[in-house]
């Protein structure tokens, strides 16, 4: 039997959406986040010990005694999942982690009046946290499941990084009730300075898009300041503001990822030090594939660049993500198989000309309403970049299995051969933008790396070109 790492599972998706359940994929790669739903306020607390129900919980799971366990849910986690949901999701963790085997031990932390039970457990493939949230009464209103992640080094930045060129400070994107926090990064000196949007990837992303032991948005800060770039980045609704859009009926990508980026624009564009006619959106993954949507929202953008952005349905990558990890070690096991026939199922249900926007797509072991796809399926990234007459940067690492080779050729071909739209690919680098060898895999990201100083030169160097080229070849550099 193959031996499944955590970090493995679930990294099957370049795209994500957040509804009842939040699936979380680290951008595509890493976090194993089956339930994420918190409760509303806490209330009187009878004299219990969450930790001990904790672990009936988990063993009233274990024993398939999913009705006694969803009773225990508050009102609000209640109805959205219910004993046959929870049956399915705790099925599709182990069709990933393998059989439950014990409990390991548990700890316990409060915050907010809340009481938080991770219980470690022991699967037959690896070891899975599953935190359990009680409020005051000691009804679960939240649950999920995280990979026991061995600690590991702290981040540090970039050996070439001068943090004495550049300056930080805290700003708010939008407003009540979706008021976010951002971090924009100026180089010291004489303004009015070009500036670059980040939008994230995938799932409820921090600022620094943190993926393991990686921060890609910081190093793309940080890099582009030294180079002479502003660099807004923000904290992404989804992980903001987790229970109140888990809550939000027919959810898209405008409420994930659009609206927040052009409010992030029009934001920028009033900053002190800023040129407001030069304002460029850094797209990564999810937020490359959005990019010409945010762009045709906003007249306040100079440029568009696409960093490993889909060009090809939601619904094929996830089927050719779920296939090229099962296959890694060169064979599939019946589990996997299992996985890979549930993603072609998924793919069948965002086809159907019967998805409706009520309609709830099973994925993976998660639930996601069909609006989401729907609205996905009604925008053609290539088609809506292809209207637009601003400067595009289209980047794709050679390495990387989330997002293809053959999506970059999808934007050859929908972008074909403009001459404000400039294109390249890096044979060594990843997902992520960062270097590695052999084929790509969710390991990589478990070891420290930083954006290739080649793509902080390009991004800067075809800013400061006015959008119009790459930079010339450094040789020896």
């Amino acid at each position: 039997m193959r031996t499944i790492n955590v970090r493995d599972i679930l990294a099957r998706l370049a795209f994500v959406a957040v509804r009842y359940i939040l699936l979380t994929f680290l951008a595509g790669a890493l976090l194993f986040c089956i339930v994420q739903i918190v409760a509303a306020a806490p209330q009187a607390a009878p004299p219990q010990d969450p930790e001990a129900l904790a672990r009936v919980f988990v063993e009233e799971m274990a024993a398939g005694k999913f009705e006694q366990a969803a009773a225990r849910f508050d009102d609000t986690v209640g109805k959205l999942m219910p004993a046959q949901k929870l049956a399915e999701t705790w099925q599709a963790v182990q069709g990933q982690a393998g059989a439950f085997q014990k409990i390991m031990g548990t700890t316990r932390s409060d915050a907010q009046g809340y009481r938080i039970v991770l219980v470690t457990c022991q699967f037959a493939a690896a070891p899975l946290n599953v935190r359990v949230v009680f409020d005051a009464s000691l009804r679960i209103g939240g649950l999920n499941f995280t990979p026991v992640q061995p600690p590991g080094p702290p981040w540090s930045p970039a050996a070439s990084v001068k943090q004495d060129s550049f300056e930080e400070r805290d700003v708010t994107i939008g407003d009540a009730p979706w008021a976010l926090p951002g971090k924009l990064t100026v180089p010291k000196g004489a303004g009015p300075f070009a500036a670059i949007v980040l939008v994230h990837g995938s799932g409820p992303n921090d600022a620094d898009e943190s993926i393991a032991a990686d921060k890609p948005f910081k190093d793309l800060a940080w890099g582009l300041a030294m180079r002479g770039i502003a660099v807004l980045r923000y904290v992404k609704r989804t992980r903001q503001y987790p229970q109140q859009m888990a809550a939000l009926p027919g959810i898209t990508v405008k409420e994930e990822t659009v609206a927040d980026a052009v409010l992030a624009v029009e934001l920028l564009a009033k900053q002190p030090g800023i040129d407001p006619q030069r304002i460029y959106i850094a797209g990564h993954s999810l937020g490359a594939m959005l990019a010409p949507r945010i762009a045709s929202g906003t007249k306040s953008v100079a440029g568009i660049i696409l960093m490993a952005g889909s060009s090809r349905p939601f619904e094929d990558l996830v089927v050719e993500q779920v296939k090229y990890l099962s296959n890694l070690d060169g064979k599939i096991t019946e589990g996997e198989q299992k996985q890979i026939d549930a993603a072609e199922q998924f793919a069948r249900e965002v086809r159907s000309p019967e998805l409706s926007a009520t309609q709830q797509v099973k994925m993976l072991g998660t639930t996601i309403p069909g609006s989401y796809f729907l609205d996905l399926r009604n925008y053609h990234a290539g088609e809506v970049a292809a209207a637009l007459t601003i400067p595009m940067l289209v980047l794709q690492g050679e390495r990387d299995y989330q997002v293809r080779m053959t999506d970059f050729e999808g934007w050859k071909k929908s972008l074909g051969n403009r001459s404000s739209v400039s294109m390249k690919s890096y044979p060594a680098l990843n997902h992520l933008f960062m270097a590695g060898s052999g084929p790509g895999s969710p390991e990589e990201y478990s070891r420290p790396g930083h954006v290739a100083e080649e793509v902080l030169d390009d991004i800067a160097g075809w800013i400061q070109s006015g959008g119009k080229k790459l930079p010339s070849p450094q040789p020896n550099k």
